[in-house]
C-alpha cells in the first residue's frame, strides 16, 4: 500500500506539472513590435522564463490590439493636414501641446491666419493669434481631435468587425504601425497608429476611390511637454499649469 501511494503522489505531481506548463502556453502576453525591432522580425531573444507570443493584427484581432494602446499623458507634437479636391488642394501646419487632460493646439491655415485651440476638462476656447478676445463652447473626448482637423482613431474599438477590411502592422514614415482600413458606404478611411507612443502618426480618407484627406506626423514626439507650454487665454488668464 505505501508504494501504491507513492507511485500515486509522483503521477498526480506530474499532472499537475503538465497542467500548469498547458495553460502558460495558451495564454501569450501581447507584444507589439517596436521601432528597434524592424518591420516583421519576431526572431529577436526573449527574457528567461517568459512565454511570449506575437499577435497576428488582423480584421478581427485589431481592436484587441489598438486597446492596449494609450496616448502619453503629456506631449508636444507638429503634424499637417492637407485636404484635396479637383481643382487643388491645401495644407494646414499644426503644433500640440497636450499635457494633465489639457491640449492647445496652434494652427497655421493655408491664408496665414494662426487659431489657437484650448481645450480641457470638457471646454473649449479658441481664438486668433493677435486678438484677445476668444470663444468657448462645450467640448467632449473628441474635441481636442476636432480642433486639430484629425480623426479620433479610438472609435476604432466602437466598429463592427464588417466595417474593418484591412489590418496589420507597417512603417508609416519610418515610424512602426497598426493600420487599420474602414469602410463605410463610399467612404475608405486609413489609421497608422504608433506602437511606440499610442499617437495617430498618419490617416488618409478616400471618397469614391479619389483621396480627400491626409494627416501625417512624422516629426519627433516630445514627451513630457516641454515645461514652457502655454495652457493661457489671450486675455493672460492661465487654465492649467506644467506641474
Amino acid at each position: 500500500m505505501i508504494a501504491v501511494a507513492i507511485v500515486a503522489l509522483i503521477v498526480g505531481a506530474m499532472f499537475t506539472s503538465f497542467s500548469l506548463n498547458l495553460f502558460a502556453l495558451n495564454t501569450p502576453q501581447v507584444v507589439l513590435p517596436s521601432s528597434s525591432a524592424g518591420s516583421g522580425d519576431s526572431s529577436s531573444p526573449q527574457p528567461s522564463g517568459q512565454v511570449y507570443q506575437r499577435v497576428e493584427v488582423t480584421p478581427e484581432t485589431v481592436t484587441g490590439v489598438v486597446a492596449t494602446l494609450a496616448r502619453p499623458a503629456s506631449y508636444y507634437r507638429e503634424l499637417t493636414v492637407e485636404t484635396f479636391w479637383e481643382e487643388g488642394s491645401s495644407s494646414t501646419q499644426v503644433q500640440v501641446w497636450a499635457d494633465g487632460g489639457w491640449t492647445h493646439s496652434r494652427q497655421t491655415l493655408p491664408s496665414g491666419v494662426v487659431r489657437h485651440d484650448l481645450s480641457g476638462q470638457e471646454q473649449l476656447y479658441y481664438w486668433y493669434e493677435g486678438n484677445h478676445q476668444y470663444q468657448s463652447a462645450p467640448a467632449d473626448r473628441k474635441s481636442a481631435d476636432l480642433a486639430q482637423h484629425i480623426p479620433t482613431y479610438e472609435t476604432v474599438l466602437e466598429l463592427e468587425p464588417d466595417d474593418i477590411t484591412s489590418a496589420g502592422y507597417e512603417l508609416r514614415g519610418e515610424l512602426p504601425c497598426i493600420l487599420v482600413e474602414v469602410r463605410r458606404s463610399q467612404s475608405l478611411q486609413r489609421f497608422w497608429i504608433s506602437v511606440d507612443s499610442g499617437l495617430l502618426i498618419s490617416a488618409e480618407t478616400e471618397e469614391d476611390g479619389r483621396l480627400v484627406y491626409r494627416m501625417t506626423a512624422y516629426s519627433p514626439i516630445q514627451s513630457p511637454c516641454p515645461s514652457d507650454a502655454s495652457f493661457a487665454l489671450p486675455d493672460g488668464e492661465t487654465l492649467h499649469e506644467m506641474a
